[in-house]
């Protein structure tokens, strides 16, 4: 039975199902907002504003912009009326117009600042200060023409200056009048002094008085900008005045000296008022005091004697530091007479300084500076101490020529060797003072407890010793006598430094700073780490940093290790010295090389670290220098002496077997360079050449017995003694070159076929190529140059046996090179034969030849190809 509707009701069946699918699925999207908006109720949407475009300038920055432009333009107009207009007007209109305008200029201000225009009002006061200076210039053309243009400029800056502070102190608000004021205050006095014909003295006190005045606004005034304008004159003109007056302290001693006094009392007490800048101010003062006392000084003296004057005050200068840590407390963690307890410990440890507030903090600096450092505030005794350091360093450095000279001079020589005549002072007559120089740096450095200080004394003391004889004049014998002396203090000092080190500070070895473990137990107990580590006092925002950081872990370096190096940097270069001067004399030389001998063999046995491998080498350079001293004095030939050489090989072999082993590295590479000299020195005469060699192989193949050195030395020794049969050949006239080549060729097969046995993959190229190679090829190329048929006939025989093995064991090597010596010795044979047959047979012949061997190879072609693969495949699989 078939209930299936017409299309055209079904049609309209499916239409009406659409319709109603479509109207309920908009009542559940409807219903699906609602919802929506329920839940999650929308939130107000900031309204949009269209964005403002950026100007290129602010308002206030252009109108400052066209303030001071018009500014500018009245000032010039008000400065082209007075220069040049002036004359067309009668002394009552000149008179009305400057003071009418000046009077509106200097009025106008007041009422601007009521009005709240302040960058105009500036603007207006800057033009009427500049109608003031020319009111005063005016004044001088008109009223006052005798008058002296200095003097009155002097008068009038002051006047002005008066004027300007008074206006700006009544319009407190404007910035631009006191500053000026200030400026104009720079004026009177010096040129008050040039009015009344002062000379360079006088002009020089008028700078310093207006210094200190300017040093007296810096430190009793408010505003900023009066004082950066009044630092900046009181800078320039007091180093000014300070530097004429070191001047003056060479020409005229005690006018200088004055001078420069007082200039070091008030920047000392501008350095006490001011912390920020003590230290650089004492600084300026000390160098001040240091040239005034030495200038002095300079005036009782002889001339020689300036320099260590100058040296002497610096040093004594310098002890300042010392005075802070005279009151410190205890608990501080300084210890007296260093200066460096509680005022690092109080700035840099408990935070009482750094984080504090009020009077330690930012207050009152010069009270905290001076409870943390003694009576002295620390930046004061810093500045004090830097100036005279830098003074006594450049007498250190006028006193180090004849160290320079007395080093270096016997290097440079202008004179034989063993003639006898010495070289000639290069400084001439410099002052003998420069040594005692020296003297003094050097107790001055030995009593600071600091690492740095004593390398200093010590480098200081070893440059006194040498300088000693060029300053004294010595003797040539007293001379080299104080060189070598120095050589063994200097030495002595490395090996041992525990003597250079009593007195120094311990230092902490994770922090690198001396008294470091004093401040941390004085700060208290702390808890320990797992790895003794101060345990952390807190956690937050207000901890200091070094109270909870972790130390870095930097290892410090030991002060013996450091002091051990600097003496022993210093004890080579006297040796070097030593040996160069003492080349002058014969028995000079082996006297100071005997001595170098014994000292440097001593450190090299008694030293540590790399100084033993030094001075081990040093020592074998000494006993090579003995040895061509012996031979010299002697009057050994090249070749003797050559031999004669190979006796230092010999021994740093014997030596090396027992030393340690970067000293019998140092020792054997040093002789082995010996041995090459004495090789190249025997090369004049081959039959000594060749007896070198062999020694020299000798000596290696007894250093091979030695299992570390059994690898090198076995192969050099083997090399030697090649190259000392070579030679030996080339002496006798030998030319047949398997005399030369079959040496080579049996130990080469030796070695292979022991390798070949440890190893059995070892490639035959390897093991047996070189040394076929070595005979077979000088062989092969001697017989193509032989007339005779024992040489082809020999070399075919071997090519022919090595051939076979190679087929019968397999051996790649073996049967190419057999193969190829053998091909071409037998076309080396058959050559004038083919030659005569080629001659005899009609000329048609060979093209016809050549023509049928090539149709066979052609109609045999593929199985040539698969003959030449197989045999390719062959050769391959072989070792």
């Amino acid at each position: 039975m078939d209930n299936s509707l017409p299309p055209a009701d079904e049609l309209v069946l499916v239409d009406r199902e659409l319709a109603q699918l479509d109207a309920r699925r908009s009542q559940l999207l409807a219903r699906r907002a609602w919802l929506i908006q329920v839940l999650y109720p929308p939130v107000a949407a900031a309204p949009l504003h269209p964005r403002t475009p950026l100007a290129d300038s602010t308002p206030r920055s252009a109108q400052n912009v066209l303030l001071t432009l018009g500014g500018t333009l009245l000032t010039i107009a008000a400065v082209a009326f007075t220069l040049v207009s002036w004359g067309s007007m009668g002394i009552g209109g000149r008179a009305a117009v400057l003071a009418v305008v000046t009077g509106a200029a200097l009025a106008a201000p007041a009422a601007l600042l009521r009005k709240g225009l302040l960058s105009t009002a500036e603007s207006v006061a800057a033009l009427g200060l500049v109608l003031t200076v020319l009111d005063a210039y005016a004044l001088h053309r008109v009223a006052l023409p005798e008058t002296d243009g200095l003097g009155y400029t002097a008068v009038a800056s002051a006047v002005l200056a008066g004027a300007w502070t008074a206006y700006g102190s009544v319009l407190s608000r404007l910035r631009i009048p006191r500053p000026v004021a200030v400026v104009a205050a720079q004026l009177p006095l010096p040129l008050g002094v040039l009015a009344a014909g002062g000379g360079p003295t006088a002009l020089a006190w008028a700078a310093l008085v207006t210094a200190a005045a300017d040093a007296a606004v810096v430190l009793w005034t408010r505003p900023m900008a009066v004082r950066i304008t009044a630092g900046a004159a009181a800078a320039v003109l007091g180093g000014w005045s300070l530097l004429t007056g070191g001047w003056l302290s060479l020409v005229s001693p005690w006018s200088g000296a004055a001078l420069l006094l007082a200039g070091a009392a008030i920047t000392l007490y501008a350095s006490w008022r001011a912390p920020a800048v003590a230290t650089a101010a004492s600084a300026i003062s000390g160098l001040a005091l240091l040239t005034a006392t030495g200038g002095l000084l300079r005036t009782a003296l002889p001339t020689d004697w300036s320099v260590p004057g100058y040296v002497l005050c610096a040093l004594a200068l310098t002890s300042v530091w010392r005075l802070g840590g005279a009151a410190a407390p205890a608990s501080a963690g300084g210890e007296p007479g260093t200066g460096s307890g509680s005022a690092a410990t109080a700035d840099t440890r408990s935070g009482a300084a750094g984080t504090g507030s009020g009077a330690a903090g930012t207050g009152s600096g010069t009270g905290a500076s001076v409870r943390g450092g003694g009576w002295l505030p620390r930046g004061i005794r810093l500045g004090l101490a830097g100036a005279g350091a830098g003074v006594a360093g450049l007498g250190v450095a006028w006193a180090l020529p004849p160290a320079v000279v007395g080093l270096l001079g016997p290097v440079a020589r202008t004179t034989e060797v063993w003639s006898g005549e010495h070289a000639v002072n290069a400084l001439g007559s410099y002052p003998a003072t420069a040594a005692l120089v020296l003297v003094a740096a050097v107790a001055a450095l030995a009593v600071v407890p600091r690492l740095w200080a004593r390398c200093g004394a010590l480098a200081l003391a070893w440059a006194l010793l040498t300088a000693l004889p060029v300053s004294l004049d010595l003797p040539y014998a007293a001379t080299l006598a104080l060189q070598l002396l120095t050589t063994a203090a200097a030495l002595g000092g490395a090996v041992r430094p525990d003597p250079l080190t009593r007195g120094l500070r311990a230092v902490d070895a994770s922090t690198g700073h001396p008294g470091a473990g004093a401040t941390a137990k004085a700060d208290g107990p702390r808890e320990a780490g797992p790895e003794g580590a101060a345990a952390p006092q807190g956690f937050g925002p207000a901890t200091p940093w070094p109270a909870w950081a972790p130390a870095p872990r930097v290892r410090a370096a030991e002060p013996g290790t450091v002091l051990g190096w600097t003496a022993y940097v210093g004890g080579l270069a006297s040796a070097v010295s030593a040996v160069a001067l003492a080349l002058d004399v014969r028995a000079a030389t082996f006297a100071a090389l005997g001595v170098l001998l014994a000292l440097l063999a001593g450190v090299a046995v008694l030293g540590t670290d790399a100084r033993r491998v030094v001075a081990a080498t040093g020592a074998a350079l000494a006993a090579t220098g003995l040895v061509f001293a012996v031979a010299a004095a002697a009057g050994f030939e090249d070749r003797w002496t050559a031999l004669a050489l190979l006796l230092v090989p010999a021994a740093t072999a014997a030596i090396g077997s027992r030393a340690p082993r970067p000293v019998a590295l140092a020792v054997e590479v040093t002789g082995g360079a010996v041995g090459l000299l004495a090789l190249g020195i025997a090369a004049s005469r081959p039959a000594y050449l060749a007896l070198a060699l062999a020694l020299g192989g000798v000596i290696a193949a007894a250093t091979a017995v030695r299992p570390e050195r059994r690898r090198f030395a076995s192969w050099t020794a083997a090399v030697l003694f090649l190259l000392a049969t070579w030679v030996r050949l080339a002496v006798w006239d030998v030319t047949t070159p398997e005399a030369y080549t079959l040496p080579v060729t049996v130990p080469a097969l030796a070695v292979g076929f022991l390798r070949r046995r440890r190893d059995p993959g070892a490639s035959s190229w390897t093991a047996y190529g070189p040394g076929l190679a070595v005979t077979l090829l000088p062989s092969l190329a001697a017989a193509w140059t032989d007339p005779e048929w024992a040489r082809p006939l020999a070399l075919g025989v071997a090519a022919l046996a090595v051939t076979l093995l190679g087929a019968r064991f397999r051996l790649q090597a073996l049967l190419v090179l057999g193969g190829a010596v053998l091909a071409l010795d037998g076309l080396h044979e058959l050559a004038p034969y083919v030659v005569q047959v080629v001659g005899a047979l009609p000329r048609w012949l060979p093209p016809a030849l050549a023509g049928l061997v090539l149709l066979a190879v052609g109609a045999t072609y593929e199985q040539r190809l698969r003959d030449a693969r197989r045999l390719r495949e062959r050769l391959a699989r072989m070792r």
